[in-house]
């Protein structure tokens, strides 16, 4: 029996509203058609570098995007449409994120409080306490405000808030920074767990090495736009691979040689029209630059590259 789509993202395009040279008003594309879907019982990663657009994800997924940001495109979550009044309702209780930023916790309210959401009830707080001790945070961390937390432990008291609901999907938004290795992986491991219960897990990181260990399915993003989406077990060998990016990147592993690869990600205002990674392809031709790449099967994964085999 096929595990059902609790996530599904078609067409999502993100463009900054910005003035230049005084008055002129342009629109900076971040995200340009980016297609990714999170079924059940799936940890799906998004993984590229920083200014790739991966944050900006997140936030368009939960309706939290900036004022002068416009979102267009589908989202769907459990074969629905959703609306931003669904997305409003739907925000903290069955889709849950877990922020980069660890000034999303409020810095007038104690942090035990902040992760109960004010909730007393005794079920509540053996719950929140037994969160805390799974990440091992000292017992008085509840009583303590968030400039009283060092990094690691406020990052560790934002994962706790995501567990303490009971949601279908998790967006974890580089959750693993300031974390040690340990810590770190049993965020991971964490995670894995609640997505072998039938939920949904889309874990946004540039740390690819610590997807690769928990997440089934890895979305390479370039310059605002998915590349490639494969299962994990095609990056177990560069011959499986289907995007040049994919394969730089699988190369620059240190398990695969530590190679770097020549170039930089554009800057939005100087991508081309067609595939954004055409300036440091070894594969380019003319095609590649003058026109839009569609997104195509091959084998279990999708791909945007005209020579993908």
């Amino acid at each position: 029996m096929n595990s059902k789509t609790i996530l599904q993202i078609k067409n999502l395009s993100v463009a900054f509203t910005q003035y230049e040279q005084g008055l002129r008003q342009i629109e900076l594309d971040v995200i340009r058609d980016l297609n990714v879907s999170v079924r059940e019982g799936e940890i799906v990663a998004v993984v590229g570098s920083s200014g790739s657009g991966k944050s900006l994800l997140a936030h368009a997924v939960l309706g939290i995007l900036p004022h002068n940001c416009n979102a267009v495109g589908n989202i769907w979550f459990e074969d629905e449409l959703l609306s931003p009044n669904r997305i409003e309702e739907l925000r903290g209780k069955k889709i849950v994120l877990v922020p980069q930023s660890v000034t999303y916790l409020d810095p007038l309210e104690k942090v035990g409080s902040q992760v109960r959401r004010e909730r007393n009830e005794e079920s509540v707080r053996k719950k929140q306490e037994a969160l805390f001790a799974f990440y091992k945070l000292p017992e008085n961390t509840g009583e303590l405000y968030p400039f009283e937390l060092s990094g690691g432990m406020a990052r560790r008291v934002l994962l706790t808030t995501a567990m303490m609901e009971n949601p279908r999907l998790i967006i974890a938004d580089e959750p693993t920074p300031g974390l040690h290795l340990e810590a770190a992986k049993k965020a991971m491991r964490h995670f894995r767990e609640f997505a072998d219960k039938g939920n949904g897990v889309l874990l946004v990181t540039h740390d690819i090495e610590l997807a690769l260990e928990v997440a089934d399915k890895i979305a390479v993003f370039y310059a605002g736009t998915t590349v490639e989406e494969a299962p994990v077990a095609d990056f177990q060998s560069v011959d499986t691979l289907r995007h040049p990016y994919t394969k730089a990147l699988w190369r620059a592993l240190p398990q695969n040689g530590f190679h770097p690869f020549p170039g930089n990600q554009p800057y939005v205002k100087d991508r081309l029209e067609g595939c954004p990674f055409a300036p440091r392809c070894p594969q380019l031709t003319a095609e590649c630059e003058d026109r839009a790449i569609q997104e195509q099967t091959i084998r279990l994964g999708t791909v945007r590259c005209i020579h993908a085999e």
